[in-house]
Parts: structure tokens; C-alpha cells; sequence
């Protein structure tokens, strides 16, 4: 068994493409239980997010895992397979463990260092626990991933400055329109980044907040914590969006939805600058908006371009020091695991070797008095015990060295232990480097 993951995300595919992959919420279930239906899947947790969707599974073997997951999404998206591998990554093994690692800190993501993957990353895994498709191997990289996530957010400053997709496209509309403080904006969409650019909007000193969802209840309570807060907000309906458009100086579109939900025909021309931030995938506003006059489209693409230059500073090399350091760790402790099952069938061997020759004793001497049998069978153990606990213990110091592979095997050669015990042992353990543990 070994950790496969496979994705897509800004760096490797355009929007377009993202958009057709991209997984919606209520999806999720669907799409988890037909991964771990594929004959060569036993586990699997699915990340979905504005500009990537990722795959992380348990497979059999590498060809067949790939070629499983590659058809999922190929019959989720629409896209053949051919067309999917032209965009996808594929981290296998060791390679796997480092990628989601990185994502966790927050190190490949658009705006470096960007704290909101951590939670995207822990929804993923209790989306997947709640569906049934998380194991032990999934389940301890995830828990490592997101420890060393939180590590590298209080240890170092990269995310210092908060910033986040949401800051970043706010940022852009704080510039077209010289300024936030007293304006009036709209938020289509009361999910998590909803209210991300709500507090944002908020410490923004905006002057007021419509929120338009299409469960009213829901944008009613983030309109409600708004207005506790001292920000004047109010929930509108989805049907009365171009009213609500041509009040607003700036409009944040971020709903989930699988289509555009801000039309072009929604939008009139301005004679004051109005701007549109399209933070969705797939994505909410529809082409034509940023072609209407007075209009200012901020989108994944564009926030993409302008932060592709973006420095990297000794915070996140630091970081990328950090996570190659919890990497070697965590290979390190899963190669002395891997060793276990076969110490374990070991000890075993050597105390059915010890209670059979005390068998022996008994059947050869019966009239051995009882204290000196009970001393005799302590001594022997004790001697077995000994000559053990050295190899033991070496042997899961070297295996968990990059070259302890074999260990596990020489033991097993060595001592004559039948291999389908510790591989019987192994079943429940799964490596992200392919093997046994």
C-alpha cells in the first residue's frame, strides 16, 4: 500500500479547466464513495478549493491507482483522460507525503502562506471520515500535515500580514476605488469565504454590507453578526441582484455554485466605478460583466498573474526548510514501523521455541522440583530476552534510515519467520514510501 496523490491546481491548468474539475460541496460524498469503489483504492480524501482540486489515496499499486482516480474525475468533469493528464500532477509514495505537507503550510498556494488551506485541508479529511473512505495511513499523514501546518503558521511570519485570496482581490478593489472605508458593498454568498471578505470588508471600515445567498436564513445570520459587530449589513434576495449590483461600489462573488449566478444582464453601465471580485470556481460571474462600462473584474486569473511575481523571502524558505524537516521525520518513523510486525513475529518465534523446550524439560525430568522448574523457566527467558533486545532495538534504529529498507527482510531470511505473518501484521499499516509497515 501507498499514498497516491493526484491534482490540478493554478500552476498547472487555467481556469477554464479548473472549473471543470472542480468538485462542489454537496459533491463530495459522490465522489469519495466512487474512488474507494475502484478495485485498486482502499482509502481516499478529496481537497477541493478556488484554484485546486486534489485527490490523495490508498492504492494497491501506482498504474492502477492512477488509472482509477484519473477515471473518476474524467467522468466528473467531462474531460477525457488524455485531456486530464495534459494539467494533472501525480506525487507517489514519499513525493506524496511532501506535497501535502507543502499544501498544508500554505506553501503552494496562490497568496504564499495563506492560513485558510489549513481549514480547507481539515474539512477535506472530515468530509472523508464522514463518508467513510479515511483509513490509518490517511489518517495519520493528514493529522501530521496539519500539525506541521500550524508549526510553520506560528513559527515563522509568513502569514503575518493575513493575506489570502480574499485580502488579495480586496486589496485590488481598495485601489480601483481609491479606497473601502464608506463604501457599499455586496457579497454574494454566505459560505466560509463569504465571511472571510465580510470581516475583511469590516476591518476595511466599509460603510455598509448586503449579503444575497440563496438560503436567505443563512445570509440573514452573517448579515446579523455583521451588524453586532458595528457593521451596518443586511440580507437581500438572489432575485433582486441587479438592484442590489447598482447600488454597490463593489460586489464579492463567492457562492459554491456551479454556474454564473452574476449576469452580465444584471449589470448596467456605470458612470461611477463599480468593482466585481469573482472568487468562485467554477466561477459566479459570467464573461460579459467585466466588459460592461465603468466595470472592474477581479478574478482567479487575474489575482494569479499579478501574484505570480510575488517575492519569496527567508520566511518561506524557512517554511520549506520547516516541512523538509517534518518529511524526514515522518518517512523516518514510518520505516522504523515498518519493521515492527517482523520484530513482533520474532519475539513470538523465540517464546514458542522457549515454551517448547521447557515442554521438553518437563517430559525428560517430571520429577523436577517445582521451584527449581519455575527458576529454570525464568532464567531461559530471561537469557532469550536479553540476546533479543539488542538486535531489536538496532534494527528499528537502522530501519528507520533511508537505506533500512531491507531490514525487515533480513530478519525474516535470517531467522526463518514466515512471511505472511508480518504481511498479515501489515495489512492495517500503510507507508507513503510503497511498503509495508
Amino acid at each position: 500500500m501507498s499514498i497516491l496523490a493526484i491534482g490540478m491546481s493554478h500552476r498547472t491548468a487555467d481556469l477554464r479547466v479548473l472549473e471543470q474539475v472542480a468538485v462542489s460541496a454537496p459533491d463530495v460524498p459522490k465522489l469519495l464513495g466512487e474512488l474507494i469503489e475502484c478495485p485498486a483504492v482502499t482509502e481516499a480524501m478529496l481537497v477541493s478549493t478556488c484554484n485546486r482540486v486534489e485527490v490523495y489515496a490508498v492504492v494497491e499499486a501506482f498504474h492502477a491507482g492512477l488509472a482509477d482516480v484519473v477515471g473518476v474525475l474524467s467522468r466528473h468533469s467531462g474531460l477525457a483522460a488524455t485531456d486530464l493528464h495534459d494539467h494533472l500532477y501525480v506525487h507517489y509514495a514519499a513525493a506524496a507525503a511532501q506535497h501535502l505537507f507543502t499544501v498544508a503550510a500554505g506553501l503552494d498556494s496562490m497568496v504564499v502562506g495563506e492560513a485558510q488551506i489549513l481549514g480547507q485541508v481539515r474539512q477535506a479529511y472530515q468530509a472523508a471520515g464522514e463518508a467513510g473512505t479515511v483509513g490509518r495511513a490517511l489518517h495519520e499523514l493528514t493529522q501530521q500535515a496539519l500539525r506541521i501546518g500550524k508549526r510553520v503558521h506560528s513559527d515563522t511570519g509568513l502569514d503575518a500580514a493575513g493575506a489570502s485570496v480574499v485580502s488579495e482581490a480586496l486589496a485590488d478593489a481598495d485601489r480601483v476605488l481609491d479606497g473601502l472605508a464608506g463604501r457599499h458593498a455586496l457579497i454574494v454568498g454566505a459560505g466560509s469565504m463569504g465571511g472571510l471578505a465580510a470581516a475583511a470588508l469590516r476591518r476595511a471600515a466599509i460603510g455598509s454590507i448586503a449579503v444575497a445567498n440563496r438560503t436567505r436564513a443563512n445570509g440573514m445570520r452573517l448579515a446579523a453578526a455583521l451588524s453586532e459587530q458595528g457593521a451596518p449589513a443586511s440580507a437581500v434576495g438572489m432575485d433582486d441582484l441587479a438592484a442590489q449590483i447598482a447600488r454597490a461600489d463593489l460586489v464579492v462573488a463567492c457562492t459554491g455554485a456551479m454556474g454564473a449566478v452574476v449576469l452580465a444582464s444584471h449589470v448596467a453601465p456605470r458612470t461611477r466605478p463599480l468593482v466585481v471580485c469573482d472568487l468562485g470556481l467554477p466561477r459566479d460571474v459570467e464573461d460579459g460583466v467585466g466588459d460592461v462600462p465603468g466595470v472592474r473584474l477581479v478574478d482567479l486569473e487575474s489575482l494569479q498573474r499579478r501574484l505570480a511575481e510575488a517575492p519569496s523571502g527567508l520566511d518561506t524558505r524557512r517554511a520549506h526548510e520547516m516541512v523538509a524537516e517534518e518529511v524526514r521525520a515522518y518517512l523516518a518513523a514510518q520505516r522504523s514501523a515498518a519493521v515492527t510486525p517482523t520484530v513482533t513475529a520474532l519475539r513470538r518465534r523465540a517464546a514458542e521455541v522457549v515454551d517448547a523446550e521447557l515442554l521438553r524439560l518437563d517430559t525428560r525430568l517430571p520429577e523436577l522440583d517445582d521451584t527449581v522448574r519455575g527458576e529454570l523457566a525464568r532464567t531461559v527467558r530471561r537469557v532469550v530476552d536479553k540476546l533479543l533486545h539488542t538486535p531489536t532495538v538496532r534494527v528499528k534504529e537502522l530501519a528507520s534510515g533511508p537505506d533500512g529498507t531491507g531490514y525487515a527482510d533480513a530478519l525474516r531470511e535470517l531467522f526463518g519467520l514466515d512471511p505472511a505473518a508480518p504481511a498479515a501484521l501489515t495489512a492495517a499499516e500503510s507507508t507513503v514510501d510503497g511498503r509495508s509497515s
